[in-house]
């Protein structure tokens, strides 16, 4: 009859806790994302994606591929990221150990002397004892037990808590895959601007010897008293600002290297590169895909997937906290005030088995905030994992519009300069025949060299619209 009023009792508290824990607040706010995204971006709708292609097979320069390769080997950012994998790896690992038991085994020695004058010294006072049977005074205690606790994952709070740790790993490989990506598109960018400035500087070198031949054209001018000291100084003047700007595109290749090097992690070294490289034509069309095809390609929206996924899990582990948490302990071992009793059995044996339930019922304040905060970090999430994919969308719409109008560019760039530079041989045979005067020879010598260095940047910029349509597409990390 007392086993049924205890059992009773206990049910009756349980059912109160539960009753009482189950006083969940409401959220509001967005919690579903939204995936949807343009049938295409274009009229076509091939599904044909650059993406998927290694890059190894996009970039075929081999010298740009060794950068590349050095990079993925030695590149900081990239290492320490690869440490982000191993730690979030790890804490898989605790999460899982917290669901299941803990086990350990313990030894113990002690001693023990109550006073005389407290209920235990008086008790033992007046207990009478058999002569040879005495209790020692003060009182050793030796232990050895095994002992285990476990809560009981009743809610799966511990279970989305090890799932949260999953997602948050998988974000963080997917991070790594990012960190690639942008590390294969800005060394490609960097190359393809390293080849633009040794264009650069191959031109400035040629345009000073054909200034130099028109300078001493004209001192013979000078000499024939068709033209004054102005038009030598005017054209030395141009003489000498052309070899400036020699000068000004040499700084420029160095910081270039040197910014190769450091995302090569290692310090300053020539970059070795393929002149021709940068002569090749650059075609506009590419393979892009549809949109919905950018969810499975780039690894950044990849990742506020998983960190989206983590989120979620995180309010049902800060709800669960409002039920009722069941704990399991047990041990077993020997315990006796004397060694040579320690191991007598059943007379030194113990053990136990208890079970706890705890729920919160007051001064739920704490548990409360952190499940607010677990909502608002999911709602934050959604609106990451929407923007990501938006910005992916007008990242690839924007790229694919660039290399169709730097194509119409860089062909009227082309003419202008041809144009130009049949212009400065009609200017100095002019110039040579006093059909025309040395200003309009200055000024054609420096607009075909302002349009040569024009159609030089459009082909960086075609060159570089290229890397980056591959990596907006989300190419480049497989």
């Amino acid at each position: 009859m007392f086993k049924r009023s205890i059992y009773k009792y206990a049910a009756l508290g349980c059912v109160c806790l539960t009753y009482a824990a189950c006083k969940i607040p409401e959220l509001t706010g967005k919690t579903t994302e939204n995936r949807n995204v343009p049938a295409a971006y274009a009229a076509s709708q091939d599904t044909a994606n650059i993406a998927k292609i290694k890059w190894k097979e996009y970039f075929t320069d081999p010298y740009l591929a060794a950068l590349i390769d050095t990079a993925l080997k030695n590149n900081q950012e990239l290492n320490i990221t690869l440490q982000e994998i191993e730690i979030t790896r790890n804490e898989i690992r605790v999460r899982k150990g917290e669901y299941l038991p803990f086990v350990g085994v313990k030894a113990g020695a002690g001693v023990d002397k109550p006073g005389r004058y407290t209920s235990q010294g008086a008790g033992d006072a007046t207990t009478e004892i058999k002569p040879g049977k005495e209790m020692p005074d003060p009182l050793p205690d030796f232990l050895v037990a095994a002992y285990a606790t476990w809560e009981v994952d009743i809610w799966h709070k511990l279970r989305n808590a090890k799932k949260v740790a999953i997602a948050k790993y998988l974000s963080t490989v997917e991070g790594k895959n990012f960190v690639i990506t942008n590390l294969v598109a800005e060394i490609a960018n960097s190359y393809y601007e390293l080849l633009a400035l040794d264009s650069q500087l191959d031109i400035v070198k040629k345009n000073i010897a054909i200034q130099n031949n028109a300078l001493e054209i004209v001192k013979l001018q000078k000499e024939a008293t068709r033209v004054t000291e102005l038009a030598v100084r005017k054209f030395e003047a141009e003489v000498l600002k052309t070899k400036s700007l020699q000068f000004d595109i040499q700084q420029q290749i160095t910081e270039t290297e040197n910014r190769i090097n450091f995302l090569l992690g290692r310090y300053p070294a020539p970059i070795a590169r393929n002149d021709q490289a940068f002569n090749t034509e650059v075609s506009d069309l590419v393979s892009a895909g549809i949109p919905s095809q950018l969810l499975e390609n780039r690894p950044d929206i990849k990742k506020a997937e998983q960190e989206l996924a983590a989120a979620k899990l995180d309010v049902k582990v800060a709800k669960a906290r409002f039920y009722p948490s069941l704990g399991i302990s047990a041990s077993v071992g020997y315990q006796a005030f004397n060694p040579s009793y320690l191991l007598k059995t059943p007379e030194s044996l113990l053990y136990s088995l208890s079970g706890d339930l705890v729920a919160p019922l007051v001064n739920r304040n704490a548990i409360k905030a952190d499940y607010y905060n677990a909502n608002a970090r999911q709602i934050q999430a959604v609106y990451n994992y929407e923007r990501s994919i938006l910005n992916a969308y007008f990242e690839v719409a924007n790229q694919l519009s660039k290399l169709g109008n730097l194509k119409k560019s860089y062909d009227l760039k082309a003419k202008q300069v041809e144009t130009l530079t049949q212009s400065i041989t009609i200017s100095n045979d002019l110039f040579t025949s006093a059909r025309a005067d040395y200003m309009e020879v200055l000024l054609t010598q420096r607009d075909a060299l302002e349009s040569k260095f024009e159609l030089i940047e459009t082909q960086k910029r075609q060159m570089n619209a290229r890397v980056n349509i591959y990596q907006a597409l989300g190419g480049g990390w497989n």
